[in-house]
């Protein structure tokens, strides 16, 4: 079983658990450990492979570390959160190049906001597949 079913039930303390740390780890990943290099290097047309893959790496790991400490047997999902995480913003990455997409764009805080909508929704599916597997 990948998900419960929509009629079952879960902890909800193990969600809020699970969203509050996971949200922690995207602040501390996203906005505390990605530097510039990182930040306007993945979304360059060309050179962008390594910025990304550091800063989604940051992302896997911090992920890795947290299921690992609670719940050993799921470490795979640090991998899962960091395959999610570079596609999206690999998506990201490819509008913000082709379509020129910097501040002061018409378009910048709208895909701002779709790519940080993204993760959260990402955090809350991990979320709902930890508590249901624990």
């Amino acid at each position: 079983m990948l998900f419960p079913a929509m009629s079952s039930s879960i902890a909800l303390g193990g969600l809020v658990g699970w969203m509050l740390a996971l949200t922690v780890k995207h602040v501390i990943a996203d906005f505390l450990l990605q530097n510039a290099w990182m930040a306007t290097g993945k979304d360059r047309k060309t050179g962008w492979a390594l910025p990304l893959l550091a800063h989604c790496a940051i992302h896997g790991v911090l992920t890795t570390l947290l299921v690992v400490v609670v719940q050993p047997k799921l470490w795979f999902i640090g991998l899962v959160d960091f395959a999610i995480h570079i596609t999206i913003d690999r998506i990201k990455g490819i509008c913000v190049a082709r379509f020129g997409i910097a501040p002061g764009h018409i378009w910048f805080w709208w895909l701002i906001g779709i790519d940080q909508s993204l993760h959260h929704l990402t955090d809350f599916f991990l979320a709902i597949f930890l508590v249901a597997n624990r």
